[in-house]
């Protein structure tokens, strides 16, 4: 039965590719094969269990205080809930506040100041601040945050995604070498496999790379300029302009809440919705002040509540189904066999890896770095390494982990949190970013990942 798991998944994928041919929105693909897997699972509990040893040890001590494979699935199940709800509410918050900015024509106030018209100018400036904004961020919230600006900026539709696509890879690129800026990196740092400072020296200069070869190629390949979007701003907000003090206001106070959340999450160690979430509601109250003296007609197309209608819902209702389909492989055992595959099939740390990379663009690579962080024993700092087994705190293999799984993800669209953001909020279409983003992501990748092998070696 965890052959149809698999099966079931595989369709399901293939639907959200298959977006616009079969006419099927991606989210409801998505919350099918996330509800069918664990239905499957839940259905064959017992016959799942029997053939795997990791939840026949999880079983055997949970037995003698009476629970069944039942209970197994029920505990996972709220588990994985758990962890996707923190995402959700923070991808919800995120996206709450870049609507509101744009409802108080806050991102004008830096697209008004873009004055280049050139293709490869505006990528170089793109690409670079994305890169350093997700390492102070995350990825996710700076894709949020660029998406917005380039629907303010770019009126082609496919000018607009070749900028999105670029977005996506200098976001994820940002987030692989900073310890707050994805949460792969987050997971390797809490659980002590990295430090900060050492994942920062060691991993800039291979993002960075990651980074620069597609522009590089990309600029030899985009000609002339792109089409502006006239007035940056729609014909509403012309009748009902908010001053320049609210402009600024709501943008200072908007970036200064995302900005604040990786120092509210090291302050308390609360997850980082929770800092999402204080940001929000201040900005709420605030707005809310602010427009008090307003006519209730102007005063809702600038209060939260009425920005709520403009948040791509479907979009986090497909993280749900996606989220959900992958805990359920990984509850059943299915991950973590495909590790111990990967590890008795191939053995070089490097190459496992870089495969671990590339499937993250498949399978969300949080479960892929739980699996790995899982298959090997972390040893002391300064302890000797034992290759297949155990390896101690800022060894390469934690090192090279952090990058391949947080850059590989670039590779589709849907592999990485901020590929599915922009996915939602600009609309791309899966295949048009494989004809067209995915080669220039893989080599990226591929040139990141030789210059860490070259810079290991040499030390």
């Amino acid at each position: 039965m965890d052959l149809l798991m698999v099966v079931v998944f595989v369709l399901g994928y293939l639907a959200i590719a298959l977006e616009h041919p079969i006419k099927i929105d991606k989210a409801a693909s998505a919350l099918l094969i996330g509800a069918i897997t664990w239905t499957i699972f839940s259905l064959n509990a017992e016959s799942i269990m029997e053939g795997s040893t990791l939840l026949a040890e999880y079983l055997a001590s949970e037995i003698g205080q009476g629970h069944d494979a039942q209970h197994y699935v029920v505990h996972e199940l709220s588990h994985h809930l758990a962890e996707i709800a923190e995402i959700l509410f923070f991808l919800l918050g995120a996206m709450t506040i870049v609507e509101l900015i744009d409802a108080h024509e806050g991102f004008a106030l830096i697209t008004d100041r873009i004055n280049t018209s050139n293709k490869v100018k505006l990528m170089w400036i793109l690409s670079i601040l994305t890169f350093f904004l997700s390492a102070a961020l995350d990825n996710l919230t700076t894709a949020i945050v660029m998406s917005a600006l380039l629907k303010k900026l770019v009126k082609s539709k496919e000018d607009l995604w070749m900028f999105a696509g670029i977005i996506i890879i200098a976001a994820n690129a940002g987030g692989a070498w900073s310890p707050i800026g994805d949460v792969t990196t987050i997971m390797l740092w809490i659980g002590g496999q990295v430090t900060a400072a050492n994942i920062v020296v060691k991993l800039i200069i291979p993002s960075l790379v990651c980074l620069i070869v597609p522009l590089i190629v990309l600029s030899f390949i985009m000609k002339g300029e792109f089409e502006r979007k006239l007035g940056m701003v729609e014909r509403q907000h012309l009748e009902d302009r908010t001053t320049p003090t609210e402009q600024l206001t709501v943008l200072l106070l908007g970036v200064g809440s995302l900005l604040f959340v990786p120092i509210f999450k090291t302050i308390t160690h609360l997850p980082p919705y929770m800092g999402i979430l204080l940001g929000l509601g201040v900005l709420w109250t605030v707005t809310e002040i602010m427009h008090r003296s307003k006519n209730k007609a102007e005063r809702s197309k600038l209060s939260v509540i009425g920005v709520l209608q403009k948040v791509d819902t479907p979009s986090v209702l497909f993280f749900l189904g996606i989220l959900a389909a992958v805990g359920s492989l990984q509850s059943a055992g299915l991950l973590r066999y495909m590790a111990q595959f990967l590890e008795s099939s191939i053995g070089n740390m490097y190459a496992i890896n870089m495969v671990i990379g590339v499937l993250s663009s498949i399978v969300d690579n949080v479960p892929l770095v739980a699996g790995a962080m899982g298959m090997y024993e972390l040893l002391p700092a300064g302890a000797a390494a034992v290759a297949g087994q155990a390896y101690p705190v800022d060894h390469v293999f934690w090192e090279f982990l952090a990058y391949c799984a947080g850059t590989g993800g670039s590779c589709l669209i849907i592999g990485s949190a901020a590929g599915v953001a922009v996915m939602g909020i600009l609309q791309i279409d899966f295949i048009w970013y494989m004809k067209k983003i995915t080669w220039l992501a893989f080599i990226g990748y591929i040139a990141g990942a030789f210059t860490y092998i070259a810079m290991a070696s040499m030390i």
